[in-house]
């Protein structure tokens, strides 16, 4: 797998591989919480050839008052709340490490209870799906950032974040959805 950086704020080669961990948690996920209908791959990995961080990022939409129940059910499967240095009210963040091989794969779980919010997830990975100009800038800013933010998230994402907001309204925008 080709890289850049070794440190917690790298850049992979988009890989086949994370389709398939992917519908592998999903399948997992759909087990304890059988009525959840609406569970997307979501962020880099979700986007052929675009390349990043190597997570692989789920959004589950739900009701705000099923968030305790879903994240009791979600502990039996591996997954851990992470506390966010901003915490966010659309969403709440779960982790999950798997370990093979000597090797680490983080699976992040964005639980969104807010409709719009859920929206920009999935148009933003449809958005760049489709846009092969657009997907290779946000590579190359996503290699940047890397460089950029020698290993601090929050450089990470202000690096990147003009950009995905640009890009975001303009998802929302071709597939009419409302912010």
């Amino acid at each position: 797998m080709k890289h850049i950086n070794k440190a917690k704020y790298s850049f992979y080669e988009y890989n086949d591989k994370y389709p398939k961990l992917f519908k592998k948690e999903e399948r997992k996920i759909k087990k304890v919480l059988p009525n959840c209908t609406i569970v997307e791959h979501v962020g880099s990995t979700s986007v052929y050839n675009l390349g990043g961080k190597g997570i692989v990022d789920i959004a589950i939409k739900l009701q705000k008052k099923d968030l305790k129940k879903f994240i009791e059910k979600l502990k039996k499967i591996g997954f851990y709340r992470v506390l966010q240095h901003k915490p966010d009210k659309n969403r709440t963040f779960l982790q999950k490490i798997i370990r093979n091989r000597g090797k680490e794969r983080r699976v992040h779980l964005h639980l969104v209870h807010n409709k719009y919010y859920f929206n920009t997830f999935t148009a933003v990975r449809d958005y760049l799906r489709i846009h092969k100009k657009e997907r290779e800038q946000y590579a190359q800013l996503k290699k940047d950032a890397v460089k950029h933010a020698k290993g601090e998230g929050k450089k990470y994402r202000a690096y990147k974040s003009n950009f995905l907001e640009r890009i975001t309204k303009k998802a929302l925008k071709e597939f009419k959805l409302k912010w």
